[in-house]
């Protein structure tokens, strides 16, 4: 294993352990984008290589599927999972957070939601969170007008609202409420630049190993942009280091992804068979990043 891949590994197992946010990132990055549905033997074939026991992949599989992430089928000895309905709306908010490119232009208006029910309000955090809406009190949810609404968001009252506060205090406050994701991003960047300097000297990966740098990579990388509310341009400074960040990250994913796609290919399953070929927006992902100039 290169030892920049060998680096981001150790980190991740000097945390405490994150085993359901891996299989989070698993699903989310790898299996919904090619049918949904993914044999138990395969989640355990990839954690294996990080080393992690297979009573803790299946704990942690119980543990989302009773907080109704995910819901299982058998097949004789054989269990396999997939999304529920609630899974799935989450997922949709959160890819596009992850992968899409940022709104090129804001209007300086935002979307307000109101939840008065504590119900609602538990049920859409998540979704929310996950699209870019941030929350600074109980029941109210805000993002820049630019920001989709999650079609799972039932019940909310929406209003615009204008930004009426010069620039100037408008910037100041965004490095207020950014200054931690700002940190984040940096830390991102000084883990993972390493591995891209690798790869374009020519320092080979298996396929296994550029599965698992894919899903380490957004791994780490979702667990920053899923907090980020995605301030527009104008509300951020002008060396902004979520912008390297995702260039970065971007960069990587493409490189990664012809061999991680062939792990797959190889080692996963579904109901009826091998996976089925990912669906085309797989390739759109960081679109942006390869237009760049």
């Amino acid at each position: 294993m290169p030892q920049p891949l060998s680096r981001i590994v150790n980190q991740l197992k000097s945390e405490p352990s994150r085993t359901g946010s891996l299989i989070i990132t698993v699903f989310g990055d790898a299996i919904v984008p090619r049918g949904g549905s993914v044999w138990l033997g395969s989640l355990l074939a990839f954690f294996e290589g990080l080393a992690i026991d297979g009573s803790v992949v299946r704990t942690a599989m119980s543990r989302l599927t009773a907080e109704g992430w995910f819901e299982r089928s058998k097949s004789g000895r054989h269990s396999f999972y997939r999304l529920t309905r609630r899974g799935e709306q989450t997922f949709a908010g959160a890819t596009r957070h992850i992968y899409d490119s940022p709104p090129a232009e804001w209007n300086g208006s935002f979307e307000l939601l109101l939840l008065g029910s504590a119900d609602d309000r538990e049920q859409a955090r998540t979704v929310l969170r996950d699209a870019g809406f941030g929350s600074p009190l109980p029941g109210v949810f805000v993002a820049p007008s630019s920001i989709a609404v999650p079609d799972a968001v039932e019940g909310a009252i929406r209003l615009q609202a204008s930004a009426v506060r010069s620039s100037a205090q408008l910037s100041a406050t965004s490095r207020r409420a950014m200054s931690d994701p700002a940190e984040a991003y940096r830390k991102f960047s000084a883990s993972f630049a390493p591995l891209k300097s690798s790869i374009e000297r020519g320092e080979a990966l298996s396929d296994g190993q550029a599965f698992t740098a894919r899903v380490l990579l957004i791994h780490h990388y979702r667990r920053i942009v899923l907090r980020d509310p995605l301030l527009p341009a104008e509300l951020l400074p002008g060396n902004w280091p979520g912008r390297q960040a995702r260039a970065l990250c971007g960069e990587i994913y493409r490189l990664l992804l012809p061999g991680s796609e062939r792990w797959l290919d190889a080692h996963a399953i579904n109901e009826a068979g091998p996976l089925p070929a990912a669906a085309a927006a797989l390739m759109r992902r960081f679109a942006d990043v390869d237009e760049a100039p």
